[in-house]
């Protein structure tokens, strides 16, 4: 697919400022309710100064989009998700799920919203499909090492783990006591326990309680 090239920006707002305007609009009213004159007058600009930056609110979407996708992939690539045992590559990148959520997290909403209606959706769509193959890949090669129980299904268990790390979406606020590294601690405490064989060696302390505020 072509991509826009990038446009200079002006006084007042950068392509950076725009989007995440834009983001929390579509989370608001949705995407296909949003409309220009809408992110303008939120933004307080003309139309032609969105444009200034993109040639489209579609493009605004995949922008978006491309932020939350690019970023989870982007774990898939650091090492502790390339070497070890497969377990440990598991929790690496559940780990390095949790963090992008709470740095991308109204990205990471927009995008869990997405179903498929236009072909920047469907591309979106795929591309979390391929995430989710990968995952389950190392679902089943950690349960062919013996380290993750065998009874239940490699794609079940993947479906359960990041069915855990997108509900975050639904209540996590950021600055309410807990950051990436805490959150990410009780979210493996709480679903490896039960998904181990045996418990790990050196295994991490334990995950400090959630704090009741970070709840509400």
């Amino acid at each position: 697919m072509t991509v826009a090239p990038a446009r200079r920006g002006r006084p007042g707002h950068s392509l950076d400022s725009l989007l995440d305007t834009a983001v929390a609009v579509f989370i608001e009213r949705g995407y296909e309710a949003t409309s220009m004159d809408e992110l303008a007058a939120r933004l307080g600009v003309t139309k032609s100064a969105i444009y200034h930056h993109v040639p489209s609110k579609v493009e605004l979407l995949r922008l978006a989009l491309d932020r939350a996708l690019n970023a989870l992939f982007a774990v898939l690539d650091e090492p502790g998700a390339l070497d070890g045992p497969a377990i440990d590559r598991l929790e690496h990148v559940v780990r390095g799920s949790v963090r992008v959520l709470t740095t991308h997290l109204p990205f990471v909403t927009l995008l869990l919203r997405v179903r498929g209606n236009s072909a920047v959706e469907s591309e979106a769509l795929e591309r979390r499909r391929e995430f989710d193959r990968i995952v389950t890949d190392l679902v089943r090669a950690a349960e062919e090492q013996g380290d993750v129980r065998p009874d239940v299904d490699p794609a079940v268990t993947s479906r359960l783990l990041f069915g855990t790390v997108n509900s975050l979406t639904e209540w996590y606020r950021p600055g309410r006591g807990l950051d990436a590294d805490a959150l990410a601690d009780a979210l493996v405490t709480t679903t490896f326990s039960g998904l181990r064989t045996t418990p790990p060696s050196g295994s991490r302390t334990t995950a400090a309680p959630v704090p009741p505020e970070v709840l509400r």
